[in-house]
């Protein structure tokens, strides 16, 4: 088998976005749920041969763009990335815009804005535009919502840690500074990596989470650790862990949904603040409480969440697993 891939590549405050833009599959569905589905039962090595080495790495995260299934709307998007296929990603989203607009792949039905149908639901974006450059990118995220409170896990060197789990997209068990951690930046990133591995794990094992209106998302896939600021105009900071060895460059849209719904939860942020949260390297996101509901029950947020991205590359990949070992990429663990 010999398949080719036209790639456009970007990044969104420093972390990769690979926009496939021609040889996509065909999939089957009634929406981008179950398309994701199907994605994950034939097409997985898709995803396998672009984000992993030798074409991909430990961070690469991607997307491929499907037409919307709603007359309304404007594009369907799959979210692919090392740690899998994803039912939503806010940094993707940003980056996959900007190509897509910058580059005519999507012409909207009203200028400057997008609707976007990703798996976990309908994502709202505005974009501002400067000739042929986008600026900036802001969606409106799925409902979000703190999913459990104060569990415990056991975590190597640091010992009894608590978390909160919450829910922007993907679940996140959030940790908070606490007696046992002092905050990310009195640790490397190797030791965040090495450790959200084993807690990962871990917190699967004891505890479960399924979405209450769409069990095929489940599962607690990243840990965000938090920590002081690099700049004292920022709300918040965060090092977020995905896949087996990544700490997101960007300050995660997802991770910045979910800690904003654990604020909202816990009383620490109201309609009208801005949610300034840096990243592991000092970029950031801008981001607002849109509108309070409710989700099983629960109380919950759609918050917007605003940044920028930068096209930096063409590429086309071939995956030819004819005279290619490694044509469906491999990881160095």
């Amino acid at each position: 088998m010999k398949k080719t891939f036209f790639c456009i590549d970007a990044h969104t405050c420093g972390n990769p976005v690979r926009l496939v833009a021609g040889g996509g599959p065909t999939l089957i569905g009634e929406n981008m749920s179950e398309k994701r589905q199907h994605f994950l039962k034939e097409y997985d090595w898709i995803r396998q041969g672009l984000m992993f080495e030798p074409r991909g790495h430990d961070m690469m995260s991607g997307s491929i763009l499907f037409p919307p299934h709603s007359s309304e709307n404007d594009v369907a998007v799959l979210f692919i990335e090392t740690s899998g296929c994803l039912p939503m990603c806010g940094h993707g989203t940003i980056g996959t815009i900007t190509i897509a607009v910058e580059e005519g792949l999507i012409i909207p039905k009203t200028p400057g804005v997008i609707r976007m149908e990703a798996p976990a639901g309908l994502v709202m974006i505005e974009y501002k535009q400067e000739g042929k450059k986008v600026k900036s990118v802001k969606l409106t995220n799925v409902a979000s919502f703190l999913a459990a409170e104060n569990i415990t896990v056991e975590c190597p060197d640091l010992g009894t840690l608590t978390v909160d789990v919450s829910y922007g997209g993907n679940f996140y068990a959030i940790v908070d500074v606490q007696e046992n951690f002092k905050g990310l930046q009195h640790y490397t990133a190797d030791q965040l990596i090495s450790w959200s591995r084993v807690m990962r794990k871990r917190i699967n094992e004891q505890y479960t989470f399924v979405h209450p209106d769409n069990e095929t998302i489940n599962g607690c896939s990243h840990i965000l650790w938090t920590g002081d600021v690099l700049d004292p105009s920022s709300t918040a900071r965060n090092a977020v862990f995905y896949g087996d060895k990544a700490i997101d460059r960007s300050p995660c849209g997802t991770g910045t949904s979910a800690r904003m719904a654990q604020w909202y939860a816990k009383g620490k942020l109201k309609m009208g603040d801005n949610f300034i949260h840096e990243s592991i390297i000092g970029s950031k996101f801008i981001g607002r409480i849109e509108e309070e509901t409710t989700v099983g029950g629960k109380p919950a947020i759609r918050p917007s969440i605003e940044g920028w991205a930068r096209i930096y590359g063409y590429n086309t990949i071939n995956i030819d697993d004819e005279d290619d070992p490694y044509a469906f990429g491999f990881q160095v663990l």
